[in-house]
């Protein structure tokens, strides 16, 4: 009885899930699908654009000229002047070779005697203490107070006085005088005026016969054939692909790598033409890209190379036309071996290259 009952909940569970989900009517038992949601589609057009523009291009047609001749002036009339120097005659004119002066006469000054006295230290008085014999132990009662005057003293200075004071007297001396002699002009000196001619000459010259014009090309304008991409049809449905069960699960695409490298061969590449193409353009499906290395090297290092592997399948995949919004790639270096390989573990080289292995699955988009 309970039984029975876990099985028709079961049965309304999955009735329920796809009538919610919209899964494909009347499917066959054993059948696997995908859910895809329609990519938008595109194509490719042709559109010719104008790069350059038509225009006029103006072109100059020199100008013509023609020779003619011309008589010129090359050098004007003048007049040339011609000096006349002035004639001299020679004439004596007195001077005074020296001038009277008048000459001094120093008269000394004179001199008498005379003196005068001098009070040379002053009248001085005063206590004077002079000491006197006696008994007392006491100096002070032998000291005599005495009152002493002293007269001023003189000296007679004898000096010398100014009688005369010194003078000069006037000694007169007379001139002297001479001739000296003198060139004077007796004619004057002149410029006499030449008349010199012009002089001319024949020249030839270039005068403008026609000025230069302009004409007028026209230049075509200049056109370029762009290729462009434009959506022919929106996406957005949802639609549900059978696919076979296995491809929902990691499968592994039988390319090689050699070790330490992310290049794809020219084998490898076949066997994705042949295993992933088909697939990717007969349904609008998704696909994970994964990628494994062996145990060699370091964790880090193998980690980078796995991803680098990974998006090698992936671009050479963009290269053969599938949108890379349908790729995902994913490495994961050593951490998923397929053999007992490890770090430390001694292994053939057959066995390391196991896993050095690129796996696929279907995934929905």
């Amino acid at each position: 009885m309970k039984s029975n009952f876990i099985l028709c909940l079961t049965f309304l569970l999955g009735f329920g899930m796809s009538q919610a989900q919209n899964l494909p009517a009347n499917p066959d038992p054993g059948k696997c699908y995908v859910k895809c949601i329609t990519k938008d589609e595109f194509k490719t057009v042709e559109e010719t654009i104008q790069t350059y523009p038509a225009y006029t291009k103006l072109e100059v047609v020199p100008a013509t000229y023609r020779t003619v001749e011309e008589r010129v002036l090359v050098k004007e009339a003048s007049k040339k002047f011609v000096y006349v120097p002035a004639t001299y005659e020679t004439i004596e004119v007195p001077y005074v070779s020296k001038e009277g002066r008048t000459d001094l006469n120093i008269i000394p000054a004179s001199f008498g005697s005379d003196s005068r006295t001098f009070e040379t230290y002053p009248k001085t008085s005063g206590w004077e203490y002079r000491e006197t014999a006696c008994d007392s132990p006491n100096k002070e009662d032998c000291m005599v107070a005495c009152f002493v005057e002293y007269p001023a003293q003189f000296r007679d200075v004898s000096f010398t006085t100014l009688s005369n004071d010194a003078s000069t007297s006037n000694i007169p001396v007379p001139e002297r005088g001479a001739t000296y002699k003198k060139r004077v002009i007796k004619t004057p000196a002149r410029m006499d005026e030449i008349e010199i001619p012009a002089e001319y000459k024949t020249i030839k010259r270039q005068v403008l016969a026609t000025p230069a014009t302009t004409r007028s090309v026209t230049v075509p304008a200049q056109s370029k054939t762009v290729t462009r991409t434009v959506l022919a049809k929106k996406g957005g449905l949802t639609t549900w692909e059978e696919v076979d069960c296995g491809l929902l699960n990691a499968n592994v695409l039988p390319i090689f790598y050699e070790l330490g490298s992310a290049r794809i061969t020219p084998a490898s590449k076949k066997i994705i033409d042949e295993t992933l193409l088909p697939l990717l353009n007969s349904k609008p499906v998704s696909i994970e890209l994964m990628s494994h290395t062996d145990s060699r090297g370091n964790d880090d290092f193998n980690m980078s190379l796995s991803q680098q592997r990974a998006n090698s399948v992936v671009n050479y995949l963009v290269s053969k036309g599938i949108s890379r919004s349908r790729l995902t790639a994913k490495g994961y270096g050593e951490s998923r071996l397929v053999n007992r390989c490890s770090n430390g573990v001694d292994c053939s080289e057959a066995e390391h290259r196991k896993n050095r292995r690129t796996e696929f699955r279907v995934i929905g988009n």
